[in-house]
């Protein structure tokens, strides 16, 4: 086959008043438009119709490329194959497949299990499906994968150090089969074939660690003196003094605290118990959140994340521990447990304690009744527990304040 064209001669090609095609053999040309584009075209027959396929615009494809694509064509028109038809079916196969992915039908199952989920639990979950899963399944058709593949995702988790997000990973994966069969994506689940202690090692559940009393005073210096970031330190020292969960420390925002009449609600659906829960704040407390508003005031968040990150992390609490020397010995829980230790010890009624804790059973007709109940005792309690936090710290002996309660 006759071979006309060089690499200099396409380069070089000029516009002219009307367009022009340039022939390089066997039907394959570059058309050059007036404007001055350089577009690759084939003329061919198929059953006794003249065809024109395109195989793109010069430079994304270089002559050496076009004559490939004209060669790998051609060999197909041989064969009996019409290869513009072919191309077509190749992009409706390629959509299908595309429609049909464990990434796409785990976006549409992710949109349905999303309803009435906090936003950072359904970023977290992204996130998670984005790290873990779609690198090694997401381009796979939903209905062709096996156990197998399924182990060697949950294996390479667990390789990492991540047992327990090995395991969760399986159970997601487990939710958008069930989602895939629903909907007609896959007839089966392989998910549910496998077991997470089959393939994963077994981990021996312990309670969450925290210290004992008599180490509060070491770890309250060593919260002042933390040698991380400004908003780390003001996230310990919130969450002593409130003891409320991670997640609802974290995840706060200044719309919920109304400083004036000194008190942070947090509306239900950022509570684990699914009702409203009233903190009362102390002196020690608004001190706290002054220092925390010049630091993110501007942010809706009291704790703001690095990196595109909606909030700061659990990881951001326990790696704080662990840079305070804490590792193993303290989490974020362990300031609810040590509360609840010590003012147990120290006389406060048992009802106070646990509304305040939002441990109290709940249900709909009382929810919004329990949440404010006892809130004069219990917000003499906060500002018991705030003091008896401040002279611990300075190390001056605190009295037991059993006689305090009302």
């Amino acid at each position: 086959m006759r071979s006309d064209l060089t690499d200099i001669k396409v380069k070089q090609a000029k516009a002219g008043t009307a367009a022009r095609k340039m022939g390089d053999g066997g039907g394959l040309f570059l058309f050059v438009t007036p404007s001055g584009g350089k577009l690759w075209r084939w003329k061919y027959r198929y059953e006794g119709k003249g065809k024109l396929m395109s195989f793109g615009q010069y430079p994304d494809v270089s002559l050496t490329l076009a004559r490939e694509l004209h060669r790998q064509n051609r060999e197909l028109l041989a064969s009996g194959v019409d290869p513009m038809a072919e191309k077509k079916a190749e992009k409706l196969r390629a959509q299908e497949a595309d429609e049909n992915s464990f990434a796409t039908v785990a976006a549409k199952w992710l949109e349905h299990w999303r309803e009435g989920k906090s936003p950072r639990h359904a970023d977290t979950m992204i996130r998670r499906m984005e790290a873990n899963l779609f690198p090694s399944l997401g381009t796979r058709p939903i209905a062709m994968i096996e156990a197998p593949e399924l182990v060697r995702v949950v294996k390479a988790i667990e390789e990492r150090g991540a047992g327990d997000l090995a395991k969760r990973a399986l159970q997601t994966t487990g939710q958008i089969f069930r989602y895939a069969i629903a909907h007609g994506y896959a007839k089966r689940n392989p998910a549910s074939e496998i077991k997470p202690a089959d393939i994963l090692k077994s981990t021996h559940k312990t309670n969450l660690a925290r210290i004992d009393a008599k180490e509060l005073p070491d770890l309250l210096k060593a919260i002042e003196v933390y040698q991380g970031t400004q908003l780390t330190r003001m996230a310990f020292k919130l969450m002593t003094l409130t003891f409320v969960r991670t997640t609802e420390l974290i995840g706060a925002k200044w719309s919920e605290f109304d400083l004036s009449a000194k008190r942070w609600d947090i509306p239900a659906e950022r509570m684990k118990m699914k009702t409203p829960h009233i903190v009362p704040l102390a002196r020690q407390t608004l001190e706290v959140l002054e220092s925390l508003k010049l630091i993110s005031g501007d942010s809706e968040y009291l704790f703001p994340g690095d990196h595109g990150a909606t909030t700061m992390s659990n990881n951001t609490i326990l790696q704080g521990l662990e840079r305070m020397g804490y590792k193993h010995r303290m989490t974020g829980h362990g300031f609810r447990g040590l509360a609840s230790t010590i003012l147990h010890e120290r006389g406060y009624q048992h009802e106070h304690i646990e509304l305040q804790l939002a441990h109290a059973p709940r249900n709909s007709v009382s929810a919004s009744y329990n949440h404010a109940l006892y809130l004069e005792p219990r917000t003499k309690m906060m500002r018991d527990w705030a003091d008896f936090l401040e002279m611990t710290q300075r190390g001056v002996k605190v009295l037991p304040f059993r006689s305090r309660v009302g």
